[in-house]
């Protein structure tokens, strides 16, 4: 869809719930919003107060919200629309294909005698199928900023390619989480059973298969109805039903200060299940987010199996100076700067934006040539994900602090200090971690990585 087009969509959802088309206040609102505008813009724009132009934003989110079926705001306003375009030309098409009133050679067919379609609801059972949902750990929203391209390839994973097991993975701050509670709330309906989980809540799996198994069973006995219903392992109920089930922070099953990827003696048993969801037929989908990965995750290579990962990358500079104008900061030469010395991490910018704020400066006032600010709260992040790094890795990290272009491998394995197999093994490691980047054979940390590191030196 073009602006127009989304214009013209916009209205008549508008005239259909209320029986006016949109004033110029609610033009202004949706024009500003596809050009990523504040609301302080839009209201300086049409001359009228902040506050009237977020009333107006507000009372057409909510009108969209009921007709898109999905929470419609600021942030998602541009992909909503394109999704519900897209939902709708797939609904068509299915609606005429399934109908027959159409066939190939253009020739009308008859229409289905109507009072066989309660018969047609028995023979189709997923249309009688109730969806049971545990969602109660699942985070809101929040501010999401536009993901599409993220979005379609989860969704063809998940929905097209049926896939039984997708890591999410990314550095710290980096939305993971924001994009997949977008992503099951999109998706959601499609399954029997969709389940989300915080791993920190589950160190064990006896633990988490129990809760899980429980799940299944009541929502059976509540179906069915059955005088006494026995309990099946749990790859049973996921070849029987169509379920999505979500792993957060999935870190949390590995130790710190080992390589990544290692299982605590306690959550040594999750690798058999994830190698159990990957190798045996079902229908289900396992969806594992956090900084690091399962090894026999990362050991697929292959498009050809029913694994996937998908690595988030930082936002584009569209979405990061929108989220420095959410923080009253006004665009410059430098902010494009900044949004790539932060490589685009939403926390990130979140962070430094509002420590400029707080100083009541400007980014090129506090942010002169290749400045790098590390607020505390930025700090404290790092500091989390850091504290989980082997010895052997700080000291690879430390290496390539001293660097401040891409160094290559051969340099890296003159080092005296690190013996080169150990330094290969540390620097796959920190490739999984997301804390490093690789081109060809060389290597280098982020800025901010870059600097924080010094700082722990120091």
């Amino acid at each position: 869809m073009n602006l127009k087009e989304m214009l013209n969509v916009a209205d008549r959802i508008v005239f259909e719930k209320t029986g006016q088309h949109l004033d110029d206040l609610q033009e202004a609102v949706l024009r500003g919003t596809l050009e990523r505008e504040t609301y302080k813009h839009i209201a300086k724009d049409f001359d009228c107060s902040e506050s009237s132009a977020r009333n107006a934003g507000s009372e057409l989110w909510r009108i969209l919200s009921e007709k898109l079926g999905e929470d419609v705001n600021k942030k998602n306003f541009c992909s909503a629309m394109q999704r519900w375009q897209v939902s709708n030309v797939s609904n068509f098409a299915k609606d005429v294909v399934g109908i027959g009133i159409f066939n190939l050679c253009g020739e009308p067919r008859h229409p289905p005698d109507i009072s066989n379609s309660h018969n047609d609801e028995k023979s189709n059972p997923q249309q009688t199928k109730t969806l049971h949902q545990d969602l109660s750990e699942m985070p809101d929203l929040g501010d999401f900023f536009d993901r599409t391209p993220e979005l379609q390839t989860l969704t063809t994973w998940i929905l097209q390619q049926r896939c039984r097991l997708i890591t999410l993975t990314g550095i710290s701050g980096i939305g993971k989480t924001t994009l997949a509670v977008q992503l099951v709330q999109q998706i959601k309906n499609e399954f029997e059973y969709a389940v989300w989980y915080t791993l920190d809540e589950f160190p064990t799996l006896e633990k988490f298969q129990s809760n899980l198994i429980q799940l299944f069973s009541n929502s059976e006995k509540q179906d069915s109805s059955p005088t006494n219903q026995k309990r099946l392992p749990l790859i049973n109920y996921l070849q029987n039903h169509r379920c999505l089930i979500v792993l957060d922070d999935v870190h949390n099953l590995f130790c710190s200060g080992e390589l990544a990827g290692k299982y605590k003696p306690e959550s040594e048993e999750y690798r058999s299940l994830f190698k159990q969801i990957e190798k045996l037929s079902h229908q289900s989908c396992f969806m594992l987010i956090g900084w690091e990965q399962p090894r026999e995750v990362t050991q697929v290579k292959s498009q050809n199996t029913s694994i996937r990962t998908l690595q988030l990358k930082g936002l584009d500079i569209a979405a990061g100076w929108e989220i420095l104008r959410d923080y009253g900061l006004e665009e410059s030469d430098n902010s494009e700067t900044l949004i790539h010395r932060y490589q685009g991490n939403p926390l990130w910018l979140k962070s430094v934006a509002n420590l400029i704020q707080d100083l009541g400066g400007g980014v090129t006032d506090l942010l002169p040539n290749d400045t790098i600010l590390l607020p505390e709260d930025l700090k404290d992040v790092l500091q989390q994900q850091f504290d989980r790094l082997s010895e052997l890795e700080k000291q690879v990290i430390s290496l390539l602090a001293k660097e401040s272009q891409p160094i290559n491998r051969a340099k890296l394995l003159e080092n005296e200090i690190i013996p080169a197999s150990d330094l290969l093994n540390a620097l796959q490691s920190l490739s999984r971690r997301c804390l490093i980047e690789q081109q060809a054979n060389f290597y280098t940390i982020s800025p901010v990585l870059r600097q924080y590191a010094i700082a722990r030196a120091v």
